[in-house]
């Protein structure tokens, strides 16, 4: 399962957005079990921003990273205490446009389920894993409909225990599915079966002045 997931997002060609933004990346790291797991992270309540909302280890690119890809590890290892050395680079997905106006780039990662964590008490409160072969069922509570300029999203829910898997960080869980195990979840398909909850219009994407 895993080795035909990494030769498909090696040879995958992500969209890649470009302009004056400010960027970010993020890891969705893949825990190798012999049911392979996604690690997710709830955000401290006390940010200021995205607080309690689930999401992968990331952040925004600092001057002294070297690359997207270096940011990434860095900001994973700041808050869950993953060593860089740990994971295995699967590859890379489509940039995001984030609600505050940033180019979020995800990258994904293999570690093993021997990696302990030490989660950043100022940043995460909580570190946890879901199976892979659940989310590929589509197991949606709901659908976000969300607006980005002329774009139309359908974005599932997710509900992980006590926790809410929604939003760009769903968005990307959905490319990771389609691309490495041949998933079909349309993000631009009006589902049937659903019911929608529809979001505010996001920032336009237009490239700034």
């Amino acid at each position: 399962m895993l080795l035909t997931a990494q030769h498909r997002l090696k040879d995958y060609r992500p969209a890649q957005l470009d302009g004056r933004y400010p960027r970010a990346a993020v890891l969705m790291p893949i825990v190798n079990h012999d049911a392979p797991t996604l690690l997710l992270t709830r955000r401290n309540a006390r940010l200021s921003s995205h607080a309690g909302q689930v999401a992968f280890p990331g952040g925004k690119l600092d001057p002294e990273d070297a690359n997207l890809q270096a940011c990434a590890l860095r900001e994973s290892f700041e808050e869950i205490g993953l060593p860089p050395g740990k994971v295995r680079l699967l590859g890379r997905l489509s940039d995001r446009f984030s609600a505050n106006g940033m180019i979020v780039t995800p990258f994904v990662g293999l570690i093993e389920p021997d990696v302990r964590f030490t989660p950043n008490p100022d940043e995460i409160d909580t570190i946890f894993e879901v199976e892979l072969a659940r989310l590929m069922t589509d197991p949606r509570q709901h659908t976000d409909v969300i607006h980005d300029d002329e774009t139309c999203w359908y974005v599932p829910s997710y509900t992980i225990f006590e926790h809410t898997l929604w939003g760009l960080s769903a968005m990307m869980v959905v490319e990771l599915l389609n691309v490495a195990f041949h998933v079909d979840i349309g993000l631009d398909r009006y589902p049937e079966t659903s019911t929608l909850r529809h979001l505010p219009p996001r920032p336009s994407r237009r490239r700034p002045s």
